[in-house]
């Protein structure tokens, strides 16, 4: 069996697959079982909303001491498998076992009740509440002490590795702060089965390779992690196994030490694919935007920007990177008009007038009244970029609804663009009129790109904050079209 360890049954003593000795009978039976018990498993597990099929017939398991990679392309049903384990969705049909016994999982609570707990892609946390206040929240624990909580929070964090401050407010953290948060908070209520669902997407790679380090240390406690991604040099690195879907059906799954890239992406998109790009000199690149000598001094009193300055060229696409919390966030910000600067310039040259503007200061819609298209990407895209109780018609229209001309609504527009980038930008949705916060993450991700390539289609200049291979053609694309 996949997975399952090698036990001289003539032997006094036998050894696990990581090394450690079983010295009695009593252990050994012991260990046979936490090895060939799966901690959980899927059969045949299916889920459709209306016409669209999001999981057809899925069979798969996870064991103790195992990092098991869901892995598959956007929209092809990942964390809607991964939301009926966590009892977010109950399935049309099919079985969820947990520790080889039939469970039914109605809701978050009852997956609690069976060890079970997903970090999502948009995080669910109080911002005004503190670290330790957010990972406690809804917990009947009596008497309730905050003292006791935070001792309870820093043990869990020195045990597997975290770096948390429990009395830091959200609103203040990082994102990786923040998905630290949710980590220690399924930790502290017992949880022996982890779901994560896409946790490096708006992490930085030194902040990956220490969320791996973690992961890895609590596969080593006997914790049973299950990590959805569709990034492939991840899944070699973390995963012990890896499971594929593709279009809401299960292909397979595979020792990761007996596959490759190349393999994995075949049964991914079923047929082989090359992600290389043509990358073409810029034509007669012209200096579109030029930043000088940015200051910013956030409410700490923390230097966030400290004399920064560059050029963005036309034609060109201009990569910004650092670690969480270098300023990244402030920077774009401040280009966008949603950040206050304490000093230096943000100069636009206009290629039709030749006029030069400085956008320092200015609002969003200020720089817009410029003629001045400007598309904003941010990291947080439930929280800054789209509304999530919304539907994707009615997103669309966050850009346009201000240029209507009476009392009523033009809705053919936004639906006519929300229809074009379901199209384009192959969204998996059952309708336009789906609300956002419905949507996978990469499906969020593709329509607030969408939209905002559409509100700036020559691509005049844009923040994009985040990450996806599918992007790297649409910002080509736009880059070529300068």
């Amino acid at each position: 069996m996949s997975g399952s360890t090698a036990i001289p049954l003539d032997a006094g003593q036998a050894t696990t697959a990581r090394g450690a000795v079983i010295s009695s009978p009593c252990r050994l039976i012991l260990c046979i079982r936490r090895f060939t018990v799966n901690a959980l498993e899927l059969k045949n597990i299916t889920k459709t909303f209306g016409s669209l099929v999001a999981n057809k017939n899925v069979s798969l398991d996870v064991k103790a001491h195992e990092i098991l990679a869901i892995l598959g392309e956007n929209g092809s049903g990942k964390t809607t498998l991964m939301n009926m384990i966590a009892g977010i969705y109950h399935p049309d049909s099919g079985e969820i076992l947990v520790g080889g016994e039939h469970v039914t999982i109605a809701s978050p609570r009852d997956a609690f009740q069976y060890k079970i707990g997903m970090i999502h892609q948009h995080f669910k946390l109080v911002d005004v509440f503190t670290a330790t206040e957010n990972i406690v929240l809804g917990i009947d624990e009596k008497p309730y002490s905050l003292k006791n909580s935070m001792k309870k929070v820093a043990e869990i964090s020195e045990k597997y590795g975290f770096e948390i401050d429990p009395k830091k407010k959200v609103y203040e953290m990082s994102v990786s702060e923040k998905q630290t948060v949710e980590i220690v908070k399924v930790l502290y209520r017992g949880a022996d089965i982890l779901i994560l669902d896409e946790p490096t997407a708006v992490l930085t790679p030194q902040e990956t390779a220490k969320l791996f380090a973690v992961l890895r240390r609590m596969r080593d406690d006997g914790k049973a992690i299950i990590i959805i991604t569709h990034k492939l040099h991840e899944v070699m690195s973390i995963s012990d196994r890896v499971a594929v879907l593709r279009k809401g059906e299960y292909i397979g799954t595979v020792n990761t030490a007996e596959t490759d890239e190349n393999k994995l992406t075949e049964m991914m998109v079923g047929k082989k694919v090359s992600l290389n790009i043509q990358r073409d000199d810029p034509v007669y690149p012209e200096d579109r935007l030029v930043i000088e000598h940015l200051n910013y001094v956030n409410t700490d009193g923390i230097k966030a920007l400290d004399d920064v300055s560059f050029t963005a060229r036309s034609g060109e696409i201009l990569g910004i990177a650092g670690i969480a919390g270098s300023g990244q966030r402030e920077l774009l910000e401040a280009i966008a008009g949603l950040q206050h600067l304490d000093s230096g310039d943000i100069l636009y040259h206009d290629p039709k007038t030749q006029k030069t503007e400085d956008l320092r200061d200015k609002t969003p819609l200020q720089i817009r009244d410029l003629g001045v298209r400007l598309s904003f990407v941010p990291e947080d895209r439930l929280g800054m970029g789209l509304v999530g109780n919304m539907d994707i018609i009615d997103n669309m229209m966050l850009r346009s609804y201000e240029k209507g001309k009476s009392v009523f609504i033009n809705r053919q527009p936004p639906r006519a663009l929300a229809d074009e980038v379901i199209k384009s930008l192959e969204v998996a949705t059952p309708s336009a009129t789906t609300p956002v916060r419905k949507l996978s993450g990469g499906n969020v991700q593709k329509v607030l790109v969408g939209r905002e390539i559409a509100a700036s289609p020559h691509g005049s200049y844009g923040c994009v904050s985040g990450q996806g291979s599918r992007y790297k053609f649409v910002l080509h694309d736009i880059q070529s079209a300068q």
